[in-house]
């Protein structure tokens, strides 16, 4: 079991309450194991000894993470989602709420008087919109990447050009959709992101978020308020307070500490979006460091020293400390993959691929039309011809063609101001393929690195030992 240190993303983050809002007066069927680890056998670990817990909301399933205060891992698991179905569609809140507390089940029992802290990530723009009083849903949940055209134009007429919220998924074209179906009849509605509303279920303070959730609702983190623009909109006495994540709420509620076995001590903290815990994770601390994560999608994202947000390019910027976590998601990667090789193929053909010999097949692999980073386009129409006969030519081709866009993405966010990338961390199914991680290098002209950790999780973790560490309540 590797050791991982505590870096510097541990640094304090400064709570900051949403401004002028009434809500920042209340912050002061059995799911399937899927896998289940105890970290560092050999270790007893002491009984004094504080651990964190850090638990991720995926698009599937859910997971947690343990550690300790060195970032050792004392134990992790998974499970999926049940699915049930309220109506014609998925009653996805029933199953986010029951694969927390199975979850919370399956923490060894001999370790829970040992956690302290813990925190939640979730999907971004993944939105509820609760009733204030009861936290009950007022509906199905909107889920991240469900578009609401609908609400686009009035979302555009009233926020600055080119903004984060000025696309169809973002969560304040949700909002103002639902608004204008049902808003004006809901006085009490609440709206939360799928880890605000599962943390409420530990610590049970309704109306908090983080700023990291917070972006695509308009939140601005850069003067640590809503922007007045937003604020004179008649929906937004729904909008939650925001904090720093990693931020103290309050301790985990009682009945849960009595039912789980936790001790009184134990507090719930502010948490984060899935993706950003995933770059939490990877330790890509310094600016100019970037993590490349190759799932269905690339998705990348760079620290730097310089915000940069343009929707016309697909690129946003998330606050981290006093940086800013710049990135974009390509619609390119391991999906487009899987309609043209078995996993079994594409370990085979890869093995006989040089890395070193540059490909000249041309490709803009994407899985059906439509790409939103580095060139946003929903038109884009997939570019996978001509096929040579010989499929491992094929394949290089392909992965060398994801490679140019990665580095087209990199080169772009240089060209609106981001800090150069020098070095590039790997997370995701593609960070196993040592042959693309050579042609990558190759391309992009930067040593690229597997991450030692890539769960979202475990950057979870790390957020709740910062909020352990700043504990004032």
């Amino acid at each position: 079991m590797i050791t991982h240190q505590i870096s510097t993303v541990l640094e304090p983050l400064t709570p900051i309450p949403k401004c002028g809002n009434t809500l920042c007066n209340k912050l002061r069927k059995k799911t399937r194991t899927v896998s289940m680890s105890l970290g560092n056998e050999n270790k007893v670990v002491e009984a004094s000894e504080r651990l964190y817990l850090g638990l991720d909301f995926g698009t599937s399933g859910a997971r947690f993470a343990i550690i300790d205060k060195h970032g050792t891992v004392q134990a992790e698991a998974k499970r999926e989602y049940p699915i049930y179905l309220s109506g014609e569609s998925y009653d996805w809140t029933r199953s986010w709420k029951e694969t927390l507390f199975s979850l919370l089940e399956y923490v060894p029992i001999h370790l829970r008087k040992q956690i302290v802290s813990i925190s939640i990530d979730g999907t971004s723009a993944t939105t509820i919109i609760l009733d204030s009083d009861t936290g009950e849903p007022l509906g199905r949940p909107f889920l991240y990447n469900e578009s609401c055209p609908d609400a686009l134009p009035l979302v555009e007429s009233i926020a600055p050009p080119n903004h984060t919220v000025c696309t169809g998924s973002s969560t304040l074209c949700k909002l103002v959709s639902w608004w204008n179906r049902v808003g004006l009849n809901r006085k009490s509605a609440l709206l939360l992101h799928q880890a605000d509303w599962l943390l409420w279920l530990l610590h049970g303070k309704l109306g908090v978020t983080d700023y990291n959730n917070a972006l695509k609702v308009g939140y601005d983190p850069e003067v640590d308020s809503y922007p007045p623009w937003l604020v004179c909109q008649p929906y937004y006495h729904l909008l939650p307070s925001v904090f720093a994540p990693g931020t103290p709420i309050t301790s985990l509620k009682e009945e849960i500490r009595s039912k789980f076995g936790f001790e009184n001590d134990c507090i719930v903290c502010t948490g984060t979006t899935d993706s950003i815990a995933a770059f939490l994770a990877a330790r890509a601390t310094e600016p100019g460091k970037a993590v490349t994560s190759l799932g269905s999608t690339l998705a990348i994202k760079l620290l730097s020293n310089t915000r940069i947000d343009d929707s016309r390019f697909g690129v946003y910027s998330h606050r981290l400390d006093d940086k800013w976590l710049v990135g974009g998601a390509s619609n390119t990667g391991g999906a487009v993959l899987r309609q043209l090789f078995t996993d079994d193929q594409l370990e085979k053909l890869s093995e006989q691929i040089n890395p070193s010999q540059t490909s000249l097949l041309d490709y803009y692999p994407l899985p059906k039309p439509g790409e939103r980073f580095p060139v946003a386009d929903p038109n884009l129409a997939p570019r996978l011809l001509p096929r040579p006969e010989n499929d491992v030519e094929y394949l290089h081709g392909i992965l060398e063609s994801i490679a140019r866009i990665e580095a087209n993405a990199y080169g772009l966010l240089k060209e609106l101001g981001a800090s150069q990338v020098n070095q590039v961390f790997t997370a995701g199914g593609g960070a196993k393929n040592d042959k693309w991680i050579k042609i990558r290098e190759r391309v992009l002209g930067l040593p690229v690195y597997r991450a030692n950790q890539t769960e979202a999780a475990y950057g979870a973790a790390l957020l709740a030992i910062k909020g352990h560490q700043h504990n004032i309540l």
